[in-house]
């Protein structure tokens, strides 16, 4: 799941202020999730602003929207009508639904209502925690499951570091646990120690951005 956050308020009305008429947009799907940016958050928001705008002598007049997804353009488009009406669009969803508002609705300014941090897992009402890099080389078979890409603090594909705590914690952070001490238990747990004896060769990054933005394509999905 994509995690997402509010942007503190002042930056929002520091945005919007210059503006009469906005649009301000949820996504049904990840950000809902973690209580950021879906139908609820949104009808929570918009009062808000308005309020602080008008402590500020600032007269706004703010709709709402929350679309099922805002990074597929059939959705997306049901916006047309109401972005007609408005002189911008603030978006509540991950940076990808921001960016395919911005571009279906150019020349509207488009403004970012939370930051996106992480792919995540929710281990607990409230807490949520990275699980995934989205590197391209997934290499979980090889590490049990865990994946030291996302929760090694060093990235590291050969494990565990001489910063190990001795009760399995990591030397960066004493509250979280090594994730090369629990590859190594859930290996031994299943005989299959000797594995993890392999040495691995440095890691494909040629899915990073650092070539530019990332672009996937299914052959047998386009026509």
């Amino acid at each position: 799941m994509i995690f997402a956050e509010w942007k503190p308020l002042d930056e929002l009305i520091d945005k919007l202020k210059i503006h009469r008429k906005v649009l301000l947009v949820g996504c049904a799907t990840c950000v809902a999730e973690c209580a950021a940016g879906g139908e609820k958050e949104v009808e929570t928001l918009a009062p808000l602003l308005r309020m602080a705008l008008k402590k500020q002598d600032h007269s706004i007049e703010i709709i709402t929207a929350t679309l099922e997804k805002q990074c597929e353009w059939e959705f997306v488009e049901q916006l047309a009508q109401q972005v007609a009406e408005v002189d911008a669009i603030m978006s509540i969803a991950c940076g990808i639904g921001v960016q395919a508002l911005a571009e279906r609705f150019d020349p509207v300014v488009v403004y970012p209502g939370v930051n996106t941090s992480a792919l995540t897992i929710r281990e607990e009402a409230g807490l949520w925690a990275a699980r995934c890099a989205a590197c391209g080389d997934c290499i979980l078979g090889e590490t049990f499951g865990y994946c030291p890409v996302a929760r090694c603090a060093k990235s590291l594909l050969n494990g565990p570091c001489g910063g190990t705590r001795k009760d399995g914690k990591c030397e960066v952070n004493e509250e979280v646990d090594c994730v090369w001490n629990l590859i190594v238990e859930r290996a031994d747990e299943r005989g299959r120690l000797e594995s993890l004896s392999k040495f691995k060769k440095a890691k494909d990054w040629s899915n990073s951005s650092h070539g530019g933005p990332k672009r996937v394509i299914r052959e047998d999905l386009r026509q």
